[in-house]
């Protein structure tokens, strides 16, 4: 897969496929009774998803030793910052109006908030240091770990999202579950790192 662009056409058109139906949906009123809630779940699921995609490329590339979804998580990882941004965007316009005052008392009396405003903010740098201009200026090692902060934004994500739905927790419980099975590979190739691939196999290094 030398060139890729189109295969990157691809995933970008459909990665904006959830967002057309929502305002599709919200076009023509099939938003259900409470139009705001509906919006800032689906953006707020919709981040989550594209996260946990995001996360998985790796695992996968390390057990199936198939590299070429790599040259796509960076494009899932700002996906999931834009779906992220539009759920933040959907509480400070449809929510608070802008009233930054509000918001922080808001944010003082709903601790569920203040644990999404985290998560969100963990992923600022992220998209930030997204660019190739942004690894060589930080260095490999320096991104890596800069980077590594996107599990703490998961974790804090799925935390929000836990506290938000109270009663129902199945799906953030399914999300927790996830983002465990993640982290626990991760830590077990760093404690106990598989012998070397054999010749022929094609594996990456490490991220």
């Amino acid at each position: 897969m030398k060139d890729i662009r189109f295969s990157k056409l691809v995933l970008f058109v459909n990665s904006l496929v959830p967002l057309t139906l929502l305002l599709w949906d919200w076009y023509h009123k099939n938003v259900g009774a409470n139009p705001l809630e509906f919006v800032t779940r689906t953006t707020g699921m919709l981040t989550l998803v594209f996260l946990v995609i995001t996360l998985a490329i790796t695992p996968l590339r390390k057990i199936t030793g198939i590299n070429w979804p790599v040259k796509f998580r960076r494009m899932l990882g700002l996906f999931a910052f834009f779906y992220g941004s539009l759920h933040l965007l959907t509480y400070l316009w449809f929510d608070r109006s802008f009233n930054f005052s509000s918001m922080v008392r808001d944010v003082a009396q709903r601790r569920f908030i203040l644990v999404g405003m985290t998560a969100f903010l963990l992923m600022v740098p992220l998209a930030i240091t997204s660019t190739n201009k942004m690894v060589k200026r930080l260095g490999g090692k320096r991104w890596s770990k800069l980077h590594r902060l996107v599990y703490v934004a998961a974790i804090a994500g799925v935390i929000h999202y836990w506290m938000l739905v109270k009663s129902d927790t199945r799906l953030p419980l399914t999300f927790g579950f996830i983002l465990f099975l993640l982290l626990a590979h991760r830590v077990f190739i760093k404690y106990f790192p598989t012998q070397p691939p054999l010749p022929g196999v094609n594996f990456l290094p490490r991220d």
